[in-house]
């Protein structure tokens, strides 16, 4: 690198947590970050799920590098053995450590794209010897030009959520019926949210930890409510894995979980529909309608809460250079370590730096982003992530190669592909991954409520 560009700060897309961990390890190797937020304040899209608990304690959510730079200023860790809420994550932590970067933090500032100064990505020519040029939209409607030596884009996938179409695009009707359909995990203490949900039939869409925390809000809502009933929409069949890890989960939170989804149901809150893929919503009076690739259409809901997971907006890097599995949308060496149709059981192997590089020297996606559509990522990974990341650009590579991590198990297993597929899913029949088995669930009356994959 030459040494005008050296000389520029290495700017890092977002100030949520690995964003600001990325900023504390490029201080700690004497670099100089820009930290560029479209948010308010430190953590905003936290801030969005501040009512929802993390299943990581405070001990695995906390950066190392970070609570160095804090340690100066007074701040004191929380208990690690008790678990945050988002809220508590983002006041507590995320705040003060973007307090302390002070300048190096810019709020209300949206990147709109990323290139090499005077190159789009068809130009060769002394590419790798151009500074970054990051084009920003300030929040009074300003725009502005910054350069930079590096970028580390650790923006997440907060703002673009999964549809409800099983084939990954929006479904018939979805678009048009914007105030009964929520992408995020209602925040049940808010009295408004509230009555939105007390005493109405919920369809609950997806499989992972945000489908059973929205189970088990919709179950307790229920005891205070009468006619509170949720839907669960599972796109495969039920086997085992499908409540998580329970007690065997390595984070205990995270176990409960699903232990909770499954009381929600066994308790007759909830009706679980498998095996269905949603083609079309239909309005009927003032209700709702779920429509199956297959035909089948489900009894009128009130509201739907689609927990479909996230996906990387990859449009302000369009003009860089990236290689992307085709499809996760992750980099390409890291995919196969996270693919949920090849590991079961959230199994990760440590990687950082060499795994997430791109063509593109110097540019690296992070944390949730990372990860592209795969549903697997933890805070811990991230600040790996950075860590690493922060070693290589400093030139120390033997430090960025030496990943060392270790991450729980968990029992959430694959994704839709594997449970399309039973023989994907051989096992010994004992564990969190063997084949799966339809199970009849549910109190409930209504129909196809048990139809297997």
């Amino acid at each position: 690198m030459n040494a005008p560009t050296a000389a520029l700060p290495t700017v890092v897309i977002g100030a949520g947590p690995v964003g600001l961990a990325s900023a504390a390890h490029l201080i700690e190797r004497g670099i100089e970050p820009l930290v560029l937020e479209a948010g308010p304040s430190a953590g905003s899209a936290v801030r969005d799920w501040s009512h929802v608990r993390l299943f990581s304690p405070w001990s695995e959510v906390v950066d190392p590098a970070a609570e160095k730079l804090l340690a100066p200023t007074g701040w004191i860790r929380p208990d690690g053995a008790t678990y945050p809420s988002g809220g508590d994550w983002a006041e507590h932590y995320l705040q003060p450590l973007a307090d302390t970067l002070g300048d190096k933090v810019r709020y209300g500032t949206r990147v709109t794209g990323v290139s090499r100064a005077g190159r789009d990505r068809v130009v060769d020519a002394a590419r790798e010897d151009q500074p970054f040029t990051v084009y920003v939209r300030n929040a009074d409607g300003t725009e502005e030009r910054l350069t930079a030596r590096a970028v580390i884009d650790a923006s997440g996938t907060w703002t673009t959520p999964g549809p409800l179409g099983g084939d990954g695009l929006p479904a018939l009707g979805e678009r048009t019926a914007p105030d009964r359909i929520s992408y995020r995990v209602p925040d049940l203490k808010d009295p408004a949210v509230r009555a939105r949900y007390a005493g109405k039939r919920t369809a609950v869409i997806g499989s992972g930890a945000s489908a059973f925390t929205a189970l088990a809000y919709l179950a307790d809502l229920a005891k205070d409510a009468p006619g509170t009933h949720g839907v669960w929409i599972l796109r495969r069949g039920i086997n085992g894995s499908t409540f998580g890890g329970g007690e065997a989960d390595q984070l205990p939170a995270r176990g409960a979980l699903g232990l909770a989804a499954k009381a929600a149901v066994d308790d007759g809150h909830a009706d679980a529909v498998t095996g269905f893929r949603t083609t079309a919503v239909e309005k009927a009076g003032d209700q709702l309608v779920l429509v199956a690739e297959d035909g089948r259409r489900l009894d009128p809901v009130d509201e739907i809460i689609a927990l479909t997971g996230f996906r990387p907006d990859l449009s302000v890097l369009s003009e860089l250079r990236l290689n992307l599995d085709e499809r996760l949308q992750a980099p390409v060496e890291l995919a196969p370590l996270i693919d949920p149709n090849v590991h079961s059981c959230g199994t990760v192997y440590p990687h950082g730096a060499k795994e997430l590089a791109h063509p593109e020297q110097d540019v690296y996606v992070v944390g949730m982003k990372s990860y592209g559509r795969a549903p697997t990522f933890l805070a811990m990974t991230g600040y790996e992530q950075v860590r690493s990341i922060a070693a290589a650009l400093a030139g120390d590579h033997e430090a960025a190669e030496r990943v060392e991590l270790t991450l729980p198990e968990t029992g959430v297993c694959g994704g839709a592909g594997l449970f399309d597929e039973p023989e994907a899913a051989q096992g010994d029949g004992g564990g969190c991954c063997a084949a799966p088995s339809t199970l009849q669930i549910g109190i409930g009356a209504h129909p196809a409520t048990s139809e297997g994959c």
